[in-house]
């Protein structure tokens, strides 16, 4: 009986082959067929072994027509029957595909490739645990690289093994079984695949946007835009676990073709991957770049270049969505090349020194190229970060800036020697200007916290031009909450003849932002006051604090900091005046004009007529008299300077009791412009490597802690050295004194310190006598019968300093 079956089997399957096979399938017995097939499904499978037979035989004896028609019968039994006893007769028809590819016919090839697209389109009822489809990615991956010497036959096979691993990847996705088409030996041949095709577009622009759907002719005809969007089908299916593996490739096909430099292929390859990723899968990417920036930071600069510009690319499209957790990785791996970057830069001049090469050039070009490409790569991402991530990042960036004379966890600039220092804090502060850039905080605290505006101001004292106009730009980005920046500084100081004219938008200062003024204004003061008195400043140099001025004023100025700028403004003119710090004649000029600009525009912001008038006849005065005083004149024709400086010439300049008179009568509180401002001395200055401008700590903190000298002791005090060192062992009195530092501590801090400097200026003299006899007495004690000396209240340097103080007065801390 079973062989009566298998003879009707047989027959019905011979009966669909013609005689001349150009007459094609006989459609009347393939209908048979397929009945058969439907209503005995258990039948397929030695339906499919037949046909697979017959089939083997016909393309060993080159009978390419009868192979035409088993492959249509198959795949017309194919989309017929869906039952589960279909899998024996699959396992028979990929048999015959894998023949049809294994043969040299291109016809054949493109034959099978069809056949295996039609099966891949088929939903299985139940999933294939056994099926694997290695070598279908081998051949169809194989086929991508066809080198046939025909230009059309080489274009139908590329295309044909495109459209191949497009259905290897839609059967194996659709599969239960999916991981398996996700592994690296398959992702390995896939994708580099794909890109070696891809590399054919000739117009890379039109490719790099969001997916698009190109007509079903240009598919066929076109094998870079086919591989392009099979392309984006793979990477639109990855999942959380498998991400990774697909793009690995892309990085390894990249570095085998040299495509980094130049890199626009590389460019259009990451904003597809980019583009066709799961949004949430972004950050995946980017940690796969960092990971072969890290891999390849001793190739040459250009290679390293174009893997940071691949970055930038690709962090401009992550940062639209969901970045996750690679913020501080993108920007703590930038930093580390860049600070990898400025030590080969510096190791080339270092040689350059020893060899006369040419290439150290431009080896120093490269590099400068590689630090451009993560400054601009650092400042995209940070400004397009939300707010509250861009505060944390600015915080690490200045964090990073290396200070000359201190230890933290900025960059190690220890084998870099000055220059590179410099080099490093320039390139991080200028990628911090790009991130502060837009940036637009509720209120000047938050834009400004203490942690991040005392290691900012460092730099601005120190003694380079450059660093010191970077930290005033950002400071400017920071300050200016309404665009009010390029209306305040219009490229240059300048008399502004009407301010009303600029527009400038500003809002009631906020009890948050006079807190921050009460609490850091002095800060700021100093700064512009100490910026003003360096030797290399340039015109750029005196631009910028104006605009500081300008911005202070109208974002944070009430009448409080209005007095405080006047003094500031007035201790600027007299260092022009006074010129202690012996200045050139184009910077004392330079100073006078920036206080002609700025107090020019105080005025008519804050509209009190009688100043306004002081400052205009000033200002006329001096463009008849003295016009190298004004901005106008001294920044254009620096030739026309003066031998020297007149003190006694007032009508030239601003007094300050003219200016107390024209405010008191508006109801301001003037009394504080008697006190000159004098600016605070704290570490920064060791910190910037600049000499200290007073080393008077111990006599502030003793006019501080309120010790007057008409304040005596009408008793006599016994003092011998048994006595001094029961002091010093004494716990009580060394509690007393920690929270008398304390207290002194507190009070210098919230002070304004022209009230201490006041003080100071009278009393410094005699404290400092003072301190001296205290210290001769305790060392070398004067003879006396009994072994001990003694001091009354009447003694003129009499004072209440702790004994340990006395001993070593130059190393007490308060």
């Amino acid at each position: 009986m079973p062989t009566k079956t298998f003879k009707t089997l047989f027959r019905l399957v011979d009966n669909i082959f013609p005689e001349d096979p150009k007459d094609g399938l006989v459609k009347a017995d393939m209908e048979k067929l397929t009945f058969y097939a439907v209503s005995a499904p258990e039948k397929l499978d030695r339906i499919g072994a037949y046909l697979a037979e017959r089939l083997t035989r016909d393309v060993a004896r080159h009978r390419y027509g009868y192979v035409l028609i088993a492959m249509e019968a198959l795949d017309q039994l194919l989309m017929a029957c869906h039952s589960q006893s279909i899998k024996p007769f699959v396992e028979s028809f990929l048999h015959m595909v894998a023949k049809l590819l294994e043969s040299g016919e291109p016809k054949l090839q493109v034959l099978g490739t069809n056949s295996f697209v039609k099966f891949a389109n088929i939903e299985e009822d139940t999933p294939s645990y056994h099926r694997r489809y290695d070598f279908f990615v081998s051949r169809f991956s194989a086929m991508c690289h066809s080198r046939d010497p025909d230009p059309e036959i080489q274009n139908e096979i590329r295309i044909a093994g495109i459209r191949g691993i497009q259905g290897v990847v839609r059967k194996a996705v659709n599969d239960e079984l999916r991981a398996t088409i996700w592994e690296p030996q398959h992702m390995d041949k896939i994708v580099p695949s794909l890109l070696f095709n891809m590399q054919k577009i000739e117009d890379i622009d039109s490719r790099i946007g969001p997916p698009s759907s190109p007509t079903v002719g240009v598919k066929e005809e076109n094998p870079s835009v086919l591989a392009e969007n099979c392309f984006r089908e793979l990477l639109g299916r990855a999942t959380y676990g498998n991400m990774n593996n697909a793009v690995r490739p892309v990085f390894a096909h990249l570095d085998h073709h040299r495509l980094w430099d130049p890199n626009e292929f590389a460019v259009s390859c990451f904003k597809i991957i980019m583009y066709s990723i799961q949004a949430q899968y972004s950050h995946h990417v980017i940690q796969e770049i960092l990971g072969h920036l890290d891999v390849r930071k001793r190739d040459s600069p250009r290679v390293r270049a174009g893997i940071i510009q691949v970055l930038l690319e690709a962090v401009a499209i992550a940062a639209k969505g969901s970045i996750g957790p690679t913020v501080l990785e993108v920007f703590n791996t930038l930093l580390k090349h860049l600070r990898i970057s400025v030590d080969f830069e510096l190791g080339d001049r270092r040689s350059s020194c020893e060899s006369t090469t040419l290439s150290i050039s431009s080896k120093e070009s490269d590099e400068r190229i590689v630090q451009n490409a993560i400054i601009q790569t650092i400042g995209f991402f940070g400004s397009n970060l939300p707010d509250y991530q861009r505060s944390e990042i600015m915080m690490f960036i200045m964090s990073k800036v290396p200070v000359l004379g201190t230890t933290s966890q900025s960059l190690d600039p220890s084998n870099l020697g000055d220059l590179g220092t410099r080099r490093i804090q320039i390139m991080l502060l200028r990628s911090l200007l790009m991130v502060t850039s837009g940036y637009k905080a509720t209120t000047i605290s938050n834009a400004l916290p203490a942690p991040f505006l005392d290691p900012l101001l460092s730099p601005s004292l120190m003694e380079d031009s450059e660093l010191r106009q970077l930290v005033l730009e950002i400071l400017h980005n920071l300050i200016d909450r309404h665009d009010n920046q390029s209306q305040a500084q219009r490229d240059q100081v300048l008399i502004i003849p009407d301010v009303s004219d600029l527009k400038i938008k500003r809002d009631k200062i906020s009890r948050q932002d006079v807190s921050f003024m009460k609490k850091h204004g002095q800060q700021l003061y100093r700064h512009i006051y100490l910026g003003c008195k360096e030797e290399d400043n340039v015109q750029k140099n005196f631009e910028l604090l104006f605009t500081s001025l300008a911005l202070t004023t109208i974002e944070l100025a009430n009448e409080e900091v209005v007095i405080d700028l006047i003094r500031l403004a007035i201790a600027l003119q007299d260092i022009a005046i006074i010129n202690e710090d012996n200045l050139p004649m184009f910077n004392r000029c330079g100073v006078m004009a920036l206080v002609a600009a700025y107090l020019n525009f105080l005025s008519q912001m804050i509209a009190v007529p009688a100043f306004c008038q002081h400052v205009s006849k000033v200002i006329e005065t001096r463009s008849v008299e003295a016009a190298y005083f004004l901005p106008e004149t001294i920044f254009k024709d620096k030739s026309n300077l003066p031998k020297s400086l007149e003190k006694d010439e007032t009508d030239l300049f601003f007094l300050t009791n003219k200016i107390a008179e024209s405010l008191g009568g508006s109801g301001y509180n003037v009394e504080r412009l008697s006190v000159p401002y004098v600016p605070q001395v704290t570490d920064e200055d060791r910190l910037s490597r600049r000499k200290s401008m007073v080393d008077t700590v111990s006599l502030q903190v003793d006019i501080l802690s309120g010790c007057n000298i008409e304040d005596k002791v009408d008793n006599t005090e016994e003092i011998t050295f048994e006595a001094l060192k029961k002091a010093i062992d004494n716990n009580g009195l060394e509690e007393q004194e920690k929270e008398k530092r304390r207290l002194v501590i507190e009070k210098f801090q919230k002070a304004p310190f022209e009230e201490i400097a006041a003080q100071c200026e009278t009393k410094a003299n005699l404290l400092h006598d003072r301190l001296a006899q205290i210290l001769e007495l305790t060392i070398r004690p004067p003879p006396s019968p009994s072994g001990t000396m003694t001091m009354t209240a009447g003694h003129p340097h009499y004072h209440s300093v702790p004994v340990y103080e006395m001993k070593f007065p130059d190393l007490c801390v308060y």
